[in-house]
């Protein structure tokens, strides 16, 4: 496509817009470089990723794409075997984030099905190892302690030296503070210095830094500290020396997947477009066109992108019109129906949603070729018409059956019937070589044209006579007309004056009222037309309604079912809690066996009913899914407290991770995930049912350690249950000392126990006051 179209018709202040939906640097390239295409299969492709990236916000509104920044120059550098420096690196580590998120959203897409995006998606290769090494530099660019075992000392070393000067220092200022003229240390050329009197300057043995501006104060870096500051300056230099080391290092481990790593920058950069234009599109109510093989053009309520409150306007421009001739005044509107049109088109071959309604269709052009404007030149001495006609020769030399031309009052500058008659000649030999042309001019004969020619349509720009003001209004079919005398009355000039420039006029009334004729039947189509599109949107928004209240009342209805069945459940507790009351008196009354007593609780209990799960099984399953560790997962090693990242998964279970520049071995309750480390929302509070136990054999001992107060009644409570329904005659409880909350409630618990004979703390060899020996009648 030629640039001076890309100009004229200002194709990059469209582009424009859509940069501020980017967060990618990668991304803002590609956009800044798109350009028009007139491969037919790339074009498709661009309009199917757009199509995926809608039907993903249909379902997750909120899709996002980290930001990151270019990454070329860095992998350039690893190319030619150069080091990274903390900023490259760190631009590397969050492409290698960005893209294991969005691999793990992909992973975890549901309910939509990706065409062109599912190859990109897939094409982003994971490299955990890399990853979980980069975690040494933090995001504000600093080398952990743990990136190596040698930077860990000498920080510590470091650490230790300072800790030594403070301590020397700070005992200067307390023995030492007559001397001072300030209270507070000073700094001088890096070192710590002592604020000292010039007086006593020769009572402080040591180095001299600096003189105040007055003299009455001296800078003195005492001399038992000048020995520590020399080890910490040398410190600080194998300190620097280290993490060069350590940058080398990681630069030569990432230097293999130089060009892996670059190909997922560029695949994060192209996504990112991708949702910009779906966003651009969202935020201007554009949409993804049909691409026409034919060059049938179909724009319904297209409207120029860079006009704040431009009016929508259908264009039809089918496969057998060759040309439309948009006649009228000036100020009417008809260049911008012209710009209008190249828009679309380059906005659409780039890739981009137009500015109109779905069911819109365009072409496919090789070039679009534009004359538009003044294009004078003083230097090489040209009039208007002379510059214009000179491009117009250049574009008829260019232009085929696979062009697209825009003229802006053609034949203008001349003589008007020479104008008109140039005009018709140029029109008449581009239809004869089948190439679109759309153009406006102002020269009446060519309404006559457009009517008798085949194959060419007339057009004008609509005009309020009675506000005297143009619409903005496309009128295809309806030739423009001359309102002169129209306005001329309505502003108040005579009827004689006007009827005598009518009869000095040669203007055909008959053709004029015809085309007046047209004018109206146009605009009542069009009002017929807006009433239609009223109510198939009131009947889309009613559907909407109706579908939105069918979806909650389902919720509703399920969650009035479980309020019900909770209702319930409490209902049955009150009654278990008055049951066992009751139970209790008929023991004392009847003597009934402990057996019996238990297997009526437990009829009791099954009375409760169980709450429906609204989350389904797919959520549960999705749940554990997320619980359990995978390779590439981030995590934190327990003992140490350091991140990294899971990049093995043994035989036996245990799991390799890359901590730092270390590997580790571990086994999966020695680390935690990161993800996992968040709070869980509180769960809905629910009545528990005891139930017989279904382990094979009774259980002689109740370990409670590690357990909250209420589950370890609720747990001790169906253990003596079992114990008793099994005949048992002694159990052990292990509470444990801790606080002696949970012993003291199996003490409360085991006193209220009519079947409980005797109990007491276990003998010292078996646990002590840490567990109680139950014994039953």
């Amino acid at each position: 496509m030629n640039q001076k179209i890309i100009e004229t018709l200002e194709f990059k202040k469209v582009t424009a817009l859509v940069e501020p939906f980017l967060v990618t640097e990668q991304g803002l390239q590609e956009l800044r470089e798109l350009a028009p295409m007139t491969a037919s299969g790339r074009l498709q492709q661009s309009f199917d990723e757009l199509t995926d990236m809608a039907a993903i916000f249909e379902y997750y509104p909120h899709f996002a794409i980290g930001k990151t920044v270019d990454v070329s120059p860095a992998i350039k550098r690893l190319q030619l075997d150069a080091d990274l420096n903390i900023s490259e690196l760190l631009s590397l580590k969050k492409v290698l984030e960005v893209t294991k998120n969005l691999s793990d959203f992909y992973a975890d897409l549901e309910n939509v099905s990706l065409g062109q995006l599912q190859v990109l998606f897939e094409k982003m290769e994971l490299f955990p190892s890399l990853q979980g090494s980069l975690q040494a530099i933090n995001d504000g660019g600093f080398i952990e302690d743990f990136a190596s075992e040698n930077l860990l000392k000498i920080r510590r070393k470091i650490q230790e030296s300072e800790t030594q000067v403070r301590q020397v220092m700070q005992e200067f200022l307390k023995t030492k503070a007559e001397m001072l003229s300030d209270t507070v240390l000073a700094s001088r050329n890096g070192r710590n210095v002592l604020p000292v009197k010039n007086t006593f300057r020769n009572k402080i043995a040591g180095v001299v830094h600096d003189i105040s501006a007055s003299g009455s104060t001296v800078y003195i870096e005492p001399r038992s500290v000048v020995a520590l500051n020399e080890d910490i300056t040398n410190a600080r230099a194998e300190e620097r020396h280290e993490i060069a080391r350590i940058l080398t290092d990681l630069s030569n481990m990432i230097r293999p997947h130089a060009a892996i790593i670059g190909n997922n920058a560029w695949v994060l950069g192209h996504l990112d477009l991708v949702r910009g234009k779906h966003l651009f599109a969202q935020r201007y109510d554009a949409v993804v066109p049909v691409v026409s093989p034919e060059q049938d053009i179909a724009l319904l309520n297209v409207r120029h992108p860079l006009i704040s409150h431009p009016v929508a306007n259908h264009l039809h421009f089918g496969k057998n019109l060759t040309a439309i001739v948009i006649t009228g005044p000036n100020t009417g509107g008809k260049t911008i129906m012209l710009k209008t049109l190249g828009l679309a088109q380059l906005m659409a071959q780039s890739g981009l949603p137009i500015l109109a309604d779905k069911g819109s269709r365009v072409g496919i052009f090789d070039q679009i070729f534009a004359d538009i404007g003044d294009e004078q030149s003083i230097e090489q001495s040209l009039s208007t018409f002379s510059s214009h006609m000179t491009h117009i020769v250049s574009i008829l030399d260019q232009a085929d059956e696979h062009s697209l031309i825009l003229f802006d009052e053609l034949g203008a500058g001349t003589d008007p019937q020479e104008g008109a008659s140039l005009a018709m000649a140029i029109l008449d030999d581009l239809r004869m070589r089948g190439i679109k042309t759309m153009a406006t001019t102002h020269y009446p004969e060519l309404k006559a044209y457009g009517i008798e020619t085949p194959a060419v349509e007339n057009a004008s720009m609509e005009f309020d006579t009675d506000s005297l003001r143009p619409t903005y209004r496309f009128l295809q079919g309806v030739p423009g007309r001359s309102n002169a005398f129209e306005i001329a009355r309505r502003l108040g000039l005579s009827d004689l004056v006007i009827g005598a420039a009518q009869e000095w006029t040669d203007t055909d009334s008959d053709v004029n009222r015809i085309i007046e004729k047209l004018e109206s039947q146009t605009l009542e189509s069009r009002k017929r037309l807006e009433r239609i599109r009223d109510v198939e949107q009131d009947n889309l928004k009613m559907n909407r309604a109706l579908h939105k209240l069918y979806n909650e009342l389902n919720r509703e209805r399920e969650s009035e079912l479980n309020k019900a069945r909770i209702e319930a459940q409490e209902i049955v507790a009150l009654a278990l809690a008055e049951s066992e009351d009751i139970l209790k008196n008929l023991h004392d009354q009847a003597s009934l066996k402990p057996h019996q007593i238990i297997e009526a609780k437990g009829k009791l209990k099954k009375l409760a009913p169980a709450t429906v799960d609204l989350s389904k099984n797919k959520v549960l399953k999705k749940a554990k899914e997320e619980k359990a560790a995978k390779i590439g997962d981030d995590i934190v090693v327990t003992a140490y407290g350091q991140r990294g990242t899971l990049t093995n998964q043994l035989k036996d279970g245990r799991f390799e991770a890359q901590v730092g520049l270390i590997k580790m071995t571990l086994k999966r309750d020695e680390f935690t995930l990161v993800k996992a480390e968040k709070e869980d929302k509180p769960k809905q509070k629910q009545i528990n049912v005891v139930k017989r136990s279904s382990a094979k054999g009774p259980r002689a001992r109740l370990d409670l350690r590690g357990k909250r107060y209420e589950e370890a009644m609720q747990e001790l409570d169906e253990f003596i249950d079992q114990a008793l329904l099994n005949n048992m005659a002694q159990v052990d409880i292990i509470h444990g000392i801790g606080t002696g909350v949970i012993r003291e409630g199996v003490t409360k618990y085991l006193r209220r126990n009519r079947n409980v004979k005797e109990f007491g703390y276990a003998p010292q060899n078996a646990g002590g006051s840490g567990a109680t020996i139950v014994t039953f009648k």
